[in-house]
């Protein structure tokens, strides 16, 4: 049963397009919000300078812990994170080199870490079965044997991943390998991670309390927060900028932008796309990741510049509200020279025809049964909700399949991730209808909005082993919308 026969007093549609049309979604923060009250978002004065993490190598400790970090400004706040405050270290690897890492359960529940991007055995990817007990620890050993790009690391045990990734643990990871170095792109103080979550407070302090309405939407906060900080403001030089961008929240979209200037992308999940695409705005959902080059250089020294997030909804709570998220500020005039490369990979081309199998996956439909919502029934896929020990498909080392996730009679926004894997997106039917500009290459996170039907085709690996695919809402996700797969 579908989402909008549960929720009440609503005759909205879920009518998808953008770039010339209007996104018309059921998507929202409370009750309140779904018959037109905005859930606005609080801007800061941007003049808290942006916080870098620290960068980690091989043999990293995390733990994870609680802390206190200032994130709204002279407001401090209990978190969680793998260090001292909110959030964790960016661990850089090379490819083809084995990372060592300690988890220490510091906290009063069960913990554990999913490598999101990685392809790694089954005991190391970070299953929901695969926990450290409070106190306890677990060790990490993961063989690098992917190409370059931008993934990340976050909590994974199941019913409370969306709290503790909420509360602050995350953190990036970053692969390089020899065709990357290759490309000479900017790097050290030019080259920049941004990860960005929408946070909720009570008062100062940060609050995770969905509500059963905000459980079945997704929780959304008021406040955007950059690495941590509210409203942030970095200095520039007028170059070249390599910006790597990570949506860690659990269930807010944005629709980047940066005040007119156009964004290069490089890359995307798996690392760099064929080419570069130029874009002014793009959508990027909950796990999906950016790799941007931005160009300062020809910006007087004064220039301020806004990322913001684009209105992409007349109905949709979080979209129908642009908003600044940081401020980028041009105060001193760089050295050097880069131009953008016209060729960046070779990607080989899966071919549908070589598919073994092709599976259809229902995302629209809700189920009902124990735990559901003020009767609303829970999220699922192909009517099933999660179960630690069932099995719920079986594919072949080696081989290539087609995935369908199909959510044209849905109301809501489902961003998919397949553990195990990385992937490329066949074709997008309905919505926006298209492969979108950061979807031209390796994948692990596809955005699927209401109204819309993506296929995409991954080659498995000779991990054999369980893995998981759900929805990267992670209120969905702990709501039951994930199932297992296992690797034979």
């Amino acid at each position: 049963m579908k989402r909008r026969e549960f929720i009440k007093s609503s005759g909205l549609k879920a009518i998808t397009a953008l770039a010339g049309t209007s996104w018309f979604l059921k998507a929202c923060h409370t009750e309140e919000d779904m018959i037109g009250e905005p859930n606005w978002i609080v801007e800061g004065s941007f003049d808290r300078p942006l916080f870098i993490p620290s960068t980690v190598s091989n043999g990293v400790t995390l733990n994870a812990q609680f802390g206190t970090s200032e994130l709204l400004k002279r407001k401090s706040s209990n978190t969680l994170g793998y260090g001292n405050g909110i959030l964790g270290p960016t661990i850089r690897a090379n490819t083809s080199e084995t990372i060592n890492v300690l988890l220490q359960n510091g906290l009063s529940e069960e913990t554990n870490i999913h490598w999101h991007g990685l392809i790694l055995p089954e005991n190391m990817d970070g299953h929901p079965k695969d926990v450290a007990s409070p106190g306890g620890s677990l060790q990490y050993t993961l063989p690098i044997q992917q190409r370059a790009g931008t993934y990340w690391y976050h909590p994974h045990p199941h019913g409370s991943t969306a709290r503790q990734v909420f509360m602050g643990l995350a953190g990036m990871f970053i692969v390089n390998d020899s065709e990357e170095a290759a490309l000479n792109l900017p790097s050290g103080e030019f080259e920049i991670p941004l990860i960005i979550q929408d946070k909720h407070f009570d008062g100062a302090s940060l609050d995770y309390s969905p509500n059963e309405d905000e459980i079945m939407t997704g929780f959304l906060g008021e406040q955007i927060l950059v690495n941590g900080i509210h409203a942030p403001v970095l200095d520039v030089a007028s170059g070249w900028y390599r910006l790597r961008v990570l949506n860690g929240s659990t269930a807010r979209v944005y629709n980047l932008a940066l005040n007119g200037l156009p964004l290069h992308i490089i890359g995307a999940d798996g690392g760099l796309l064929r080419a570069p695409e130029t874009v002014s705005n793009i959508l990027l959902g909950p796990g999906e990741r950016l790799d941007l080059l931005v160009d300062f250089s020809s910006q007087p020294i004064g220039k301020e510049f806004y990322l913001v997030s684009n209105k992409f909804s007349q109905y949709n709570a979080q979209g129908r509200q642009a908003f600044n998220i940081m401020k980028f500020r041009v105060d001193r005039t760089a050295s050097g020279s880069f131009t953008l490369p016209s060729s960046l990979s070779t990607i080989p081309v899966l071919d549908h025809l070589q598919a073994v199998a092709t599976r259809t996956f229902d995302i629209a439909a809700m189920t009902g049964g124990e735990g559901g919502h003020s009767g609303m029934g829970r999220h699922s896929i192909n009517g099933k909700i999660f179960e630690m020990d069932r099995v719920d498909e079986t594919v072949q080392a080696g081989t290539t399949e087609v995935w369908e996730f199909d959510n044209m009679m849905g109301d809501e926004i489902h961003p998919m991730h397949v553990h195990g894997v990385q992937f490329q997106v066949l074709h997008r039917m309905g919505g926006r209808n298209q492969v979108m500009p950061a979807e031209k290459g390796w994948k692990d996170t596809v955005l699927v909005m209401p109204g819309e039907k993506v296929k995409v085709i991954m080659t498995f690996p000779q991990y054999r082993g369980v893995f998981v695919f759900h929805c990267h809402n992670l209120e969905h996700e702990d709501d039951g919308m994930m199932l297992n797969y296992q690797i034979v």
